[in-house]
């Protein structure tokens, strides 16, 4: 078994030295950071008093810590700060001068009224890398609409494929615009840092997730415009008209997809199915024969999967070299000797909690480990270090607790 990580890194992590302050909630902004915690950025999570982070009260709970919090914000230090009041928000002020990257995912102008708007933040600190992300982005009719990754999926037009044709669409169960935004933030940051090393300027970055989901599409919006409109992608269940043979199957004891739709593969899958007859066939010797005829091949499909146990048609099609795989449970996916051997989840020793396992993220560098070092912060444990490290005597921070400018939670 191969570790995935150097046993000693011989480079610095490769954001190391740069300052984040992520002041955004929920989802796509923390995504965003913990991503730069993990390769290497220093991450200052600033939240408000005294709910903090809305993702604190978002489940899955034990002992009262969030889960979704735990996973999202790994790796950063906590600022607790009251921001309506004017220490608080000079403290704020200093703190982005001293800063690489700020991210926020606040509806469009929120910010400005709070005095930490592009204009006021990079006016102060030019080099300042300033990354926004909205539901709709910061221009156009609907910049001013709220909006959370929901409602990017179903604008988008992917949650209109997904399902049996004319059934209402499914959620898609995992938060897809979030994350890809948050994700797309990585690239524009790390590319928006390199741009200044030429520059010497930061920038804003405007991020919707409606944009973003949008340009997901590797297939329907070009159907749609090369065919004139004529072309509109719908539901269609459990496989591709497209790319015949590709889905998921039900077996005697439980679901699989079979990627067959190339035709090396496909020939291959069809010598297992239905022997020289259906291997010979010239009709679906192509790509577009195989789609032509896409009913008999899935009935075909269907009733050699069924006559059988997943494990059987995985060994069947593993020998051919045609790719599949069982459609997974979490429970299976932990179990997964891949998943071990990749450490795609991790394990953490939380302070009220004990020893926590959370999702890992997938970055590989082979001169340096992205593990991550802490678990994330309870609100406002690092107050003091980091006003502190702006300057503020221990007195200055000793009143700026006792008016409620800093605001730390006590563990229970």
């Amino acid at each position: 078994m191969t570790n995935s990580t150097p046993a000693k890194p011989t480079q610095a992590l490769p954001l190391a030295g740069f300052r984040v302050i992520d002041y955004s909630h929920f989802l796509a902004g923390p995504y965003l950071s913990r991503c730069l915690a993990a390769l290497g950025a220093e991450v200052i999570k600033v939240e408000r008093p005294k709910a903090g982070d809305p993702g604190r009260a978002h489940a899955y709970f034990i002992q009262g810590q969030s889960g979704y919090f735990l996973q999202q914000n790994m790796g950063k230090q906590g600022l607790c700060i009251n921001l309506r009041d004017p220490r608080g928000l000079a403290l704020m002020h200093k703190l982005t001068d001293t800063a690489d990257v700020f991210v926020e995912n606040y509806r469009p102008g929120a910010l400005e009224k709070l005095g930490l708007g592009y204009e006021e933040l990079s006016r102060r600190n030019p080099g300042l890398v300033y990354c926004s992300i909205s539901a709709y982005g910061h221009t156009g009719p609907d910049a001013h609409r709220a909006g959370f990754g929901l409602i990017a999926e179903a604008k988008s037009g992917i949650m209109a494929m997904v399902g049996e044709p004319g059934s209402t669409p499914p959620l898609l169960r995992v938060s897809l615009g979030d994350m890809y935004a948050g994700i797309h933030g990585v690239a524009a940051v790390c590319a928006a840092l390199l741009g200044r090393v030429k520059s010497g300027r930061g920038q804003h970055i405007d991020l919707s997730l409606y944009d973003c989901l949008v340009s997901m599409h590797d297939y329907a919006v070009q159907c749609y415009t090369l065919s004139g409109g004529k072309e509109i992608p719908q539901q269609t269940g459990h496989d591709m008209p497209q790319s015949t043979l590709y889905g998921v199957f039900t077996a005697s004891d439980g679901h699989l997809v079979i990627a067959a739709q190339v035709d090396d593969a496909w020939k291959r899958f069809a010598m297992v199915v239905g022997g020289e007859a259906l291997a010979a066939d010239t009709r679906f010797y192509s790509a577009d024969g195989r789609n032509q005829n896409r009913l008999e091949i899935l009935a075909l499909a269907k009733a050699w999967v069924s006559g059988r146990s997943v494990a059987q048609c995985l060994a069947a099609l593993d020998a051919i070299d045609v790719p599949a795989a069982r459609v997974q449970g979490i429970d299976e996916v932990l179990a997964d000797p891949q998943i071990q051997a990749r450490n795609m989840v991790i394990e953490q020793e939380h302070p009220l909690l004990g020893k926590i396992r959370m999702p890992n993220l997938p970055f590989r560098f082979s001169e340096c480990d992205t593990s991550p070092t802490c678990v994330a912060p309870s609100m406002g444990q690092h107050n003091r270090d980091i006003a502190a490290s702006l300057g503020f005597s221990a007195d200055d921070i000793d009143v700026m607790e006792r008016d409620g400018v800093l605001y730390a939670e006590v563990p229970a």
